[in-house]
């Protein structure tokens, strides 16, 4: 069994909580180039072969490493609610990539990704998985009370729901347009004659008080993730999530508006039934 790379698992974290920093403080300045600020000229790729290149190893590396290790073998004992544990987490984080890299990749209506955007991504993702699978299933140390604990309980709820929002959030968007359409619309609050259920999976979900739904339903996501696990490593990834798709959300808010200031009144210019009580990322807040 492979033993724990401590200084690795320190490196990478810090690089990652390093890296998120520097991304945000760079998109402060400029927009970063993906969906409908990608610049015509230049090598692009097929928006759904992008995506799961640059997605899939965050996938395959941490199963590689779950494969190789036996199950739930690892730091302090294997077997028991320690080691369930670590498989646990393990699983929620491939589910999330499993899902972006074999069922969101090939439903995208995304426009095409820049080459360079997918060789960085992937190197990303190779980096992450290793650091994710490698922490959990030969570094981590739970006792046997640990699957019990309120906290235990309380990030997986946050993971669900992050999820949920997450993919739900998406598949609004990927009905706004028909295949081949490349014009922008927006996810209208509902009709009052439906039902809450209904008016909820017929209309934006989430949309109904954020602009960026999908990017707040990963930010819980991986927030829940490290809540559960509560490791640097998994915090250094939930803090670079937050750094480098938060702003995003704000991007999309006042679309191609020069000045920060003013980032809600472009998307109220351009779409004049754009909901005036909409927040950006954190629903009634900010």
């Amino acid at each position: 069994m492979m033993e724990c790379l401590d200084p690795v698992v320190f490196f990478l974290s810090g690089a990652l909580i390093t890296g998120g920093a520097l991304f945000l403080w760079a998109q402060t300045r400029r927009r970063t180039a993906y969906g409908r600020y990608v610049s015509a000229e230049g090598r692009c790729c097929p928006a759904r072969l992008g995506w799961f290149l640059q997605e899939v190893p965050a996938f395959l590396l941490p199963l590689l490493l779950l494969l190789l290790t036996g199950g739930a073998g690892g730091a302090g004992g294997a077997g028991g609610a320690g080691g369930t544990g670590r498989t646990l987490l393990l699983c929620t984080f491939m589910l999330h990539y499993f899902h972006r890299s074999f069922i969101y990749a090939l439903r995208t209506r995304g426009r095409p990704v820049p080459l360079t955007t997918v060789l960085y991504a992937a190197i990303f993702c190779s980096l992450n998985g290793f650091l994710q699978g490698h922490h959990l299933l030969h570094c981590a140390r739970f006792d046997h009370t640990w699957l019990s604990r309120a906290r235990m309980a309380a990030g997986s709820l946050l993971f669900v729901v992050g999820l949920s929002i997450n993919i739900h959030s998406d598949l609004i968007l990927r009905r706004l347009r028909e295949p081949g359409e490349v014009v922008y619309r927006i996810p209208h609050d509902p009709d009052p004659q439906l039902t809450v259920v209904l008016t909820w999976f017929s209309s934006g979900g989430m949309f109904h008080f954020v602009s960026g739904a999908n990017f707040f339903g990963e930010i819980v996501e991986w927030s829940g993730y490290a809540i559960a696990s509560w490791s640097l490593p998994t915090f250094a990834f939930a803090f670079f999530t937050v750094c480098s798709i938060g702003p995003r959300a704000f991007h999309h808010h006042r679309y191609l508006s020069v000045c920060l200031l003013h980032h809600h009144r472009d998307y109220q210019q351009r779409f004049d039934d754009y909901p005036r009580s909409r927040k950006i990322l954190i629903p009634f807040i900010l």
